[in-house]
């Protein structure tokens, strides 16, 4: 931490905390030492912050594993709203964190039969399935969970994630699918359709991965796994028994493809010429362990076989 601890008054404190909730930083290790050496004993003179820099507290203090810390704000808050859905939800990120992850889960599904539009603890539920390496229980939730909150993209994501690991690529490339509807223009998203599909196979299955390669690679000319991708699927179609047009036209594009990867790999003229000196060295240094090895295996020309 660059700041002074000791040398901080509680205002500024606060206001660094604050600052760091506006910016969606957690910096945990510094919100600990800031609550540590200046505002645990001044939480009086917080005002309407208070309550938010104790869930702040409870965040930090879970991530650095200072579960008694964490237990005394979670406490606090308890008595002080005592019916409250989120505190009750950092009560069940206490119980994650010290493994009662059964007692976590009836905590969450407390929460979610009071309240069954409040995706956090769903999402927790996930998590903490996925933790147990139950994934078989963590795609159901989270099917369930993508019913009711569609157009959420991170749970698309996360239920790719889930059906790549038990391979189901299928399913997979059904989220991708989801997940192209939302933002159509993202070349990542293409290319790992592409990637899915790739890797399922077949004739059909190439085609539509060299289709979201080339889409891909459109959108974002420097994406050197698209451009690989698309000179293996181009390399596929060429070798298969389509028609001879798609054949020639898949290779004209592999051939496209490698071209655009051997200029966006192979080092420009300005980086050659400041990369001579340092070659003659290693060359100069080469030759010295080659003589080394011939030596010890008996004189048997390893320059020769290396080539």
């Amino acid at each position: 931490m660059s700041y002074n601890v000791e040398e901080m008054s509680w205002s500024d404190a606060r206001n660094l905390l604050r600052k760091w909730r506006d910016d969606n930083e957690r910096k945990s290790d510094d919100v600990m030492q800031l609550w540590d050496n200046v505002l645990s004993s001044k939480q009086s003179k917080l005002g309407n912050e208070r309550h938010l820099v104790l869930e702040q507290v409870i965040i930090a203090a879970l991530d650095c594993n200072r579960i008694e810390t964490a237990e005394h704000c979670v406490s606090i808050l308890s008595a002080e709203f005592p019916g409250s859905l989120r505190i009750q939800k950092y009560r069940s990120m206490l119980l994650e964190a010290l493994e009662r992850y059964d007692d976590a889960l009836d905590e969450l599904e407390q929460i979610i039969r009071k309240d069954e539009t409040n995706a956090a603890p769903r999402k927790r539920k996930v998590a903490i399935l996925k933790t147990q390496g139950r994934n078989a229980e963590a795609i159901k939730e989270l099917c369930d969970y993508m019913k009711i909150f569609m157009s959420d993209q991170e749970g698309w994501h996360e239920l790719c994630n889930l059906y790549l690991a038990e391979g189901e690529y299928a399913k997979a490339a059904f989220c991708m699918e989801e997940l192209l509807l939302h933002n159509p223009h993202s070349h990542l998203i293409h290319q790992r359709l592409a990637d899915i599909r790739y890797t399922m196979g077949g004739l059909d299955n190439i085609e539509m991965a060299k289709t979201h390669y080339c889409k891909a690679v459109k959108l974002n000319v420097n994406n050197l796994r698209a451009l690989y991708g698309l000179f293996l699927c181009c390399g596929h179609i060429s070798n298969s028994k389509l028609v001879i047009g798609k054949r020639k036209e898949a290779q004209k594009l592999a051939q496209w493809a490698m071209a655009q990867i051997q200029a966006r790999t192979q080092p420009t003229a300005k980086d050659t010429k400041g990369a001579i000196k340092t070659g003659k060295s290693k060359a100069a240094g080469c030759e010295d362990e080659l003589q080394a090895l011939e030596q010890a295996f008996g004189g048997l020309d390893v320059g020769k076989v290396a080539n």
